[in-house]
């Protein structure tokens, strides 16, 4: 989708195409500017003004609580089962066996214990970790923008992302070479690390909360209408900044995709340590899955458009999760590897790796096909075509006047987006279950397979989310887009 403010002349395709890409439209209607409810300056998913009071409880109080307390539970639990010596097993038969000798109680209990809130080495390591990733934040970039918001806000970012992957991963192995600390260390302090992630997160979105109540950022701001448990889950503010620095870009991309992308390296290279040789199932897992991140560096300006930075606010939801439940979900099957492997021969391994490359490598031609056909808005090919598009209209409202200003976006429906709306969705699931299979589930149980289990969720939700967006957004433009390219996630099925 390509934002603009006025109509302008884009390549259309030829003949047939031509109809489809330049569907009729709907007759103008010329309105006064109106003032706009709160209802309209809200998203529609978490508007609780037309919602009964039973809808409110469930939607704003209800839910959200079902993350808040089981969530920071559950890290806990699976970082004392893959890194504490106390556990038989990195496997749900481990936490079982140990349930079954100490209660769930005690579990718990014991799980809490193990990761605290940190312990000097892991604070430590954390703070060089994010000083470190705040020094190559200022790092020289074209300026680049995300989608007009709702109220005429235009988020300008750095890009900057693939310096950021190249200078991180170097000086982080750097200093392991020098001596500094030993390349392992994310393995080694990984509990206390998530024991100070889960203060500190949990801290930060308080914090979060009251600078989106009394100095927001940009006019995207403000609470939801929900009460105090969902505007601190869901966030008050869509684009936070703190002395400059953007809060999603840098807990989402400069701390958490790099700590998942070094923990890959890492875990390998404690599992070598330990056992003597390379786990070739983790090996290849953490090769995947540093390609994968590379790609999203490469991409990083794209992510800055999705549908977690334009619609997700700055909560517990977004900003606790990518603290806390990435660093400890996200590297689950390579942590479970490290003191027990997979087991996998080369071939098998090499099999599975390949299919998963595969999936990441799809996943950067989709999201690479969107990104160029917005950046040059539309005058470019597709498959070596003409692209087909809509040409839709959206509002958004100056918050001071309560004016509503009409602009114009292009909705990409051939290439990979004519094959289904969220194909690149499928590319990725094929990419985590790679990564769960290359920890042997038939070894290490089914605990590997949480992650793509967890993501397969996600991103269906996820594509549910993007697309009442896209209908509130663009209307009858996007169904007329739905027309065109019929399935959701997976061509044929769904």
């Amino acid at each position: 989708m390509v934002e603009t403010r006025s109509a302008r002349k884009a390549a259309r395709p030829n003949g047939r195409d031509a109809e489809v890409a330049n569907p009729p439209k709907p007759a103008a209607k010329k309105k006064a500017p109106r003032k706009a409810s709160k209802a309209d300056e809200l998203p529609a998913e978490i508007s609780p003004y037309d919602m009964t009071a039973a809808q409110l409880a469930l939607h704003c109080y209800f839910l959200p609580m079902c993350l808040l307390l089981p969530c920071p539970v559950l890290c806990a639990v699976l970082a004392f089962a893959t890194n504490s010596d106390a556990v038989s097993a990195p496997t749900l038969g481990g936490l079982y066996a140990y349930a079954v000798d100490h209660g769930v109680g005690g579990l718990l209990g014991d799980s809490f214990a193990f990761i605290g809130v940190g312990t000097t080495e892991a604070w430590t390591f954390l703070a060089v970790f994010n000083t470190l990733a705040l020094l190559i934040y200022w790092w020289p970039g074209e300026t680049k923008c995300g989608p007009l918001t709702a109220t005429g806000h235009l988020p300008e970012y750095v890009d900057n992302g693939v310096a950021h992957c190249a200078l991180f991963s170097g000086l982080y192995a750097g200093g392991a070479y020098l001596g500094w600390y030993d390349f392992g260390v994310l393995f080694d302090v990984f509990g206390p690390t998530v024991g100070a992630l889960n203060a500190f997160g949990l801290v930060f979105c308080v914090f979060l909360y009251f600078k989106g109540l009394h100095s927001p950022c940009t006019k995207d701001s403000g609470t939801s209408g929900g009460g105090f448990v969902f505007d601190y889950y869901w966030g008050m503010e869509l684009y936070p900044r703190i002395c400059g620095v953007d809060v999603k870009k840098f807990v989402n991309c400069r701390f958490s995709m790099t700590f998942w992308q070094l923990a890959g390296a890492c875990y390998a290279y404690r599992s070598y340590t330990i056992h003597g040789k390379l786990d070739p199932g983790l090996f290849l897992a953490a090769v995947s899955q540093y390609v994968y991140l590379v790609k999203f560096f490469v991409w990083e300006i794209g992510y800055m458009r999705s549908i977690d930075i334009i619609v997700d606010r700055a909560g517990f939801y977004e900003t606790w999760g990518c603290i806390v439940w990435v660093p400890t979900v996200y590297t689950l099957h390579s942590r479970i590897c490290v003191t027990s492997p997979s087991q996998l021969s080369w071939p098998a391994a090499l099999a599975i790796f390949g299919v998963g490359i595969a999936g990441v490598g799809l996943n950067y031609w989709a999201d690479n096909q969107r990104m160029t056909f917005r950046e040059k808005k539309g005058d470019c090919l597709v498959w070596g075509r003409k692209p087909v598009y809509i040409e839709a209209k959206y509002v958004t409202v100056d918050k001071a006047t309560g004016v509503l200003q009409e602009h114009d976006s292009l909705l990409l429906a051939s290439g990979w987006w004519g094959q289904a709306r969220h194909l690149q969705y499928s590319f990725e699931l094929t990419a985590a279950w790679s990564w769960g299979l290359l920890a042997n589930p038939a070894v290490n149980g089914p605990l590997p397979l949480f992650y793509a289990v967890f993501l397969t969720i996600l991103l269906i939700h996820r594509a549910i989310r993007d697309e009442e967006k896209c209908l509130k957004k663009y209307g009858q433009y996007y169904e007329q887009y739905m027309d065109i390219v019929k399935y959701k996630i997976i061509p044929g099925v769904y």
